[in-house]
């Protein structure tokens, strides 16, 4: 579609790097590093979700229930092998973070080879990821985003390969990430629009997602028929996507933060019928309320959807849970915290706004489907591959479900891949333009 000014020579000719500078393994090590000296020096307790994935995995590796419909439990499923193999301590889960945050870089550093950047901007989007500090002190945080992102990356990384099976691989990791995130089907939508803007094959991309879809399907559908068993009627893989819709989205919700689903006025829970219902009833009955108010009060859910994407992207908070039960004094914990944030807050804004920008003027090309002649943002920002393409179209996925779902700062660990690479790219570009 676009034709790369920053690509190199041989990746033009889709050869590949000629061979890795070991510059990159050094940054790996680095990495891994700055991740074991974070875990055994910054000895965080679980707590919230955190205790919960915990506690259901040991329940699992004792051979007790799977957790139940409520939330879904592909993190704790992940962790319960190890557990009934190693134990059940924080640590196993600790040391599986430090391991998956390894995988992560590596994935990383393939995905950045497939896009076809100058090894100068190559090598400053991976040192910037790498230790980018949301991928340090995750390590020590019993959350599922690290196992999820190494999904979502993973599927990335396949998608720009040329490989026998490319879909239906996607489908296989869309629906065990679909475990983890039950919104994560919508992967399947992000890449018939990539595949639709990049080849300009409808019925082919349609088909492409098709395959995909009818894979997360086939993987999710024994938990579909387990939670069947449980409720007595189809249920999806958990139970919580209404309660968490109808808590963000109502008059009282003002900052669009959690908040008890008894106190939004005239609560469905505290009527006669949600009592009676089963987990799946009273999930419908919750995502019901919750969007017939949405479309009686668009003004105030676009606000609020603001609100959640800035309390994801822009508001400090998920470095706190890397605290909790450390025991570190309040100083250092608050020189941490700046230091992440001085790091943090200029990467995540400046790589939305080079985001947009790119978002912007690729749109204009393809609409007008020409390329301007002076030297312009047009001309600089028309360099795009597939890969790039992809990047921007995830994060609007990813920031698509926040806005209309919850808003939290962990909820931006997958996208940090698309903001830094942008980040990187939208100041490159700008001091090419004023060069």
């Amino acid at each position: 579609m676009f034709t790369g000014v920053y690509k190199d020579k041989e990746t033009s000719m889709g050869l590949g790097p000629k061979r890795r500078d070991s510059f990159y393994y050094w940054v790996l090590a680095l990495g891994f590093a700055a991740g074991l000296i974070w875990i055994l020096l910054v000895r965080t307790e679980p707590i919230s979700d955190f205790e919960y994935y915990h506690r259901i995995a040991t329940q699992i590796a004792n051979g007790g229930q799977w957790g139940d419909t409520y939330t879904t439990v592909g993190y704790p499923i992940f962790l319960a092998p190890f557990y009934w193999l190693l134990g059940s301590s924080i640590w196993v889960a600790k040391a599986l973070n430090l391991v998956l945050s390894t995988i992560n870089n590596m994935l990383v550093l393939h995905i950045l080879e497939k896009l076809g950047i100058r090894n100068t901007l190559r090598k400053r989007i991976f040192v910037l990821f790498v230790l980018f500090p949301m991928n340090i002190y995750y390590n020590s945080i019993l959350a599922s985003e690290v196992l999820f992102t190494t999904l979502f990356l993973l599927g990335t990384y396949i998608y720009l390969v040329d490989t026998n099976y490319k879909y239906v691989s996607m489908g296989v990791i869309t629906g065990l990430n679909t475990m983890i995130k039950p919104y994560f089907p919508l992967f399947s939508m992000a890449i018939i629009l990539t595949d639709f803007m990049w080849h300009k094959e409808l019925w082919k991309s349609l088909k492409s997602g098709a395959v995909v879809l009818l894979v997360t399907g086939i993987i999710i559908a024994p938990w579909l028929f387990r939670n069947y068993k449980l409720i007595g009627e189809f249920t999806y893989v958990s139970n919580n996507g209404g309660i968490v819709l109808y808590i963000n989205n109502n008059t009282q919700n003002k900052l669009s933060g959690w908040m008890l689903v008894e106190d939004v006025q005239n609560s469905v829970v505290n009527r006669s019928d949600y009592r009676t219902a089963n987990p799946t009833q009273k999930n419908k009955m919750l995502s019901r309320a919750a969007k017939e108010w949405i479309l009686s009060h668009p003004r105030e859910f676009v606000s609020l959807g603001l609100k959640r994407l800035s309390k994801t992207f822009i508001q400090r908070g998920d470095i706190d849970y890397a605290f909790y039960g450390s025991g570190l004094s309040s100083l250092l914990q608050i020189f941490l915290s700046l230091f992440s944030e001085l790091l943090r807050m200029p990467v995540f804004l400046v790589g939305i706004a080079s985001i947009v920008m790119h978002t912007l003027i690729y749109l204009f090309l393809v609409v007008e489907k020409r390329q301007p002649k002076r030297k312009s943002w047009f001309t600089l920002c028309s360099s795009v591959d597939k890969g790039s393409l992809f990047l921007i179209i995830t994060f609007f996925m990813f920031a698509g479900v926040y806005f209309i779902t919850e808003g939290q700062n962990r909820y931006a660990f997958p996208t940090v891949l698309s903001l830094t690479f942008y980040a990187v790219m939208g100041i490159e570009r700008v001091k090419i333009m004023r060069g």
